[in-house]
């Protein structure tokens, strides 16, 4: 499993934007088989950080499988417009802490 988190700074009504557009590509990333889950959040203090988390069930699937397969280009096409937003873009691994 991997996770990766892309953080937007934006300035606030485009931070609402960009949280509506993740709302409707949601549909999306449910129906792709490697992608695990998704969150959104929107920093308290500064409502133009927002911060997606997307878990994959790795890397490879996220690159290979879904940036390939049938549910990308809508994805795509409903996020682009943000991707100058967009200040970090990572995959992390969880790292067990017991």
């Amino acid at each position: 499993m991997i996770v990766e988190y892309i953080r937007y700074q934006a300035e606030p009504r485009r931070a609402q934007a960009i949280m509506d557009a993740y709302r409707a590509a949601a549909i999306h990333l449910r129906a792709a088989p490697e992608c695990l889950s998704q969150e959104v959040a929107v920093c308290e203090v500064d409502p133009g950080a927002v911060i997606v988390r997307l878990t994959w069930s790795s890397a490879e699937a996220h690159l290979q499988g879904f940036r390939r397969g049938p549910h990308f280009p809508p994805f795509l096409a409903l996020v682009r417009p943000f991707v100058p937003d967009i200040a970090e873009m990572r995959h992390y691994r969880p790292v067990a802490l017991e």
